[in-house]
């Protein structure tokens, strides 16, 4: 299950990753905004951030019209690793290297078309482990 959430501004791209995510047959958790009326982005970066944490969810995608409001709100919940990528690359080295386990994209940054391929690429790469895991243990051990 993928926890989703934007706001107004990221509303839009956030309806074109759920026509993917039907398309690809991955179910979701949509935690609002639910139209292009002004919102606050911090409510729903932290339900989908908070979904993932509990186990709610296994990965989580968030978007608003930068993409960095809505990552740094995702990453103040202990356990997320929020990585706001623009392009394929970067989402396929934060799974690999990071473990990220939240996107964070830009409706303003990305276009439809690249933003399915950001997340096609995030949703479909492994962990590497090795000595990532123990980088990674390091950025856990920060939260506590």
């Amino acid at each position: 299950m993928i926890a989703l959430g934007s706001d107004h501004g990221g509303y839009p791209l956030k309806e074109r990753v759920k026509a993917y995510l039907d398309q690809a047959g991955i179910p979701y958790q949509d935690f609002g905004c639910d139209s292009t009326d002004s919102c606050d982005y911090p409510i729903y970066g932290k339900a989908a951030a908070e979904a993932v944490a509990s186990g709610a969810c296994e990965k989580g995608i968030v978007i608003c019209t930068t993409g960095i409001g809505i990552s740094i709100t995702a990453n103040k919940v202990k356990g997320i690793r929020c990585a706001l990528c623009s392009d394929p690359l970067s989402a396929e080295m934060t799974r690999r290297h990071n473990d990220a386990n939240m996107l964070a994209m830009g409706a303003g940054m990305v276009g439809p078309n690249l933003a399915e391929r950001i997340v096609e690429v995030f949703l479909h790469t492994d962990f590497e482990g090795g000595r990532h895991a123990r980088r990674v243990g390091l950025i856990t051990a920060m939260e506590e």
